[in-house]
């Protein structure tokens, strides 16, 4: 009897066991991807007791049975849009700027910033308004033309629901600074230890703040570099791609060997893992399973939200892309389609990539709120401006007019 009362309640301890780990891996997914931070720090916390590939290998495969379970249910549904795009915004966009008014002056104020429609990745294979670019209002000067323009794209037609929203940036009218985070990257050096981190956006940029963006890699996911204010946190590793700004105000989207003999003539520069497109040209890695665009050994094809960074030809436009549900490979075409010749992945992950705009709040217009280019990034209203980022972030202003500098 008493055999038999232990197998009984071994029996129930196994049957509850089979029904907890389920619930308990549902429930730690749906706190990933609801509670703010909360993914990082469990991501984090299992890093400092399992170690990074583990991690890794964890993400990887959980990241892939979530593909499966979304190719097994959703491979027959229609791509969806983020935003609803106005119907006279591609003929608006197509439309060219007016460079003189009726008695032959050129209008006043800031030229219109405008792009021709690059529409779908795949005709047969797009949601209403892909390709379109649709202008992001400064809220707190609406009237004025917008210096960013949006569009999104469904790169994979193998998945419908991958989907990269880029932002695309009039760098004649807009400024980009780096900012370190808190924590990362990490200080390598010796000078870096004695840095101080101010980890929000400079105060004296509120009054021309118009956006905010996720940074790179923590520095344990590859140790790729960073210099900001004269000071190298991290050394640069060869062959990483290199976002870079000069002393002049141009910036760079370069592999390190092409940037390396500027240095001295370069502001800040942060690394990413190797150019995705240089110079127009994809990697030629881009599709290989394990090699680039993840953190450890979360490859280039793990399907996961990633971000990335790029510029045209000219280095006149900045493309910052998001995308939901992609591979490097996904992402990379998506950003060259748009416009980018060159283009390097930031970061992937639910929690990191994000991409917010700064408007007044309703109670207190001096208070400056961070609101998401759309709902499904993880953000809060306190984002880059108030509180202290734990990780690097890029943040873009208004290039100050000559009114301006002489007020």
């Amino acid at each position: 009897m008493a055999w038999i009362r232990f197998k009984s309640k071994w029996r129930k301890r196994l049957a509850i066991t089979v029904v907890a780990i389920p619930v308990l891996v549902v429930a730690l997914w749906i706190a990933i991807h609801r509670i703010p931070g909360f993914g990082g720090l469990l991501a984090d916390t299992a890093r400092a007791v399992f170690g990074n590939e583990a991690v890794a290998w964890m993400e990887d495969t959980a990241y892939g049975v979530q593909d499966w379970l979304l190719r097994k249910t959703r491979s027959g549904d229609e791509p969806e849009a983020y935003w609803e795009v106005p119907p006279t915004a591609a003929a608006t966009a197509a439309e060219p700027p007016a460079d003189a008014g009726a008695d032959g002056q050129a209008p006043a104020g800031p030229k219109p910033f405008r792009l021709a429609s690059v529409g779908p990745v795949h005709d047969a294979f797009k949601a209403p308004g892909d390709g379109v670019w649709v202008q992001v209002t400064d809220a707190r000067h609406p009237d004025e033309p917008a210096r960013l323009l949006k569009t999104q794209l469904h790169p994979d037609r193998n998945r419908s629901w991958t989907i990269v929203a880029v932002v695309a940036v009039d760098l004649s009218q807009v400024d980009i600074h780096s900012v370190a985070g808190r924590f990362e990257p990490e200080s390598r050096t010796p000078e870096a230890k004695k840095y101080e981190r101010r980890a929000t956006i400079d105060p004296a940029h509120h009054d021309r703040l118009i956006a905010g963006f996720n940074g790179g890699y923590k520095a344990t996911h590859g140790y790729y570099g960073m210099k900001i204010d004269g000071v190298v946190l991290i050394p640069p590793r060869p062959k990483a791609c290199t976002v870079a700004k000069y002393d002049d105000g141009k910036l760079a989207v370069r592999s390190w060997e092409a940037l390396a003999n500027d240095d001295e003539r370069l502001v800040w520069w942060r690394q990413a893992p190797l150019c995705m497109y240089e110079q127009g040209k994809p990697n030629p890695v881009l599709g290989m399973s394990k090699l680039g665009w993840g953190a450890s050994s979360v490859s280039g094809t793990t399907v996961i939200r990633r971000s990335a960074i790029g510029l045209d030809e000219e280095a006149k436009v900045l493309f910052i892309g998001i995308g939901d549900h992609t591979t490097g490979q996904a992402i990379a075409h998506a950003m060259h389609h748009a416009g980018a010749a060159h283009v390097a992945q930031l970061d992937v992950n639910f929690s990191y990539p994000k991409f917010v705009t700064f408007e007044p709040s309703e109670s207190d217009p001096s208070k400056l709120l961070a609101v998401p280019l759309t709902e499904h990034f993880e953000y809060t209203e306190d984002e880059y401006i108030r509180v202290r980022s734990h990780r690097d972030f890029f943040y873009l202003v208004r290039r100050e007019t000559q009114t301006e500098s002489d007020s």
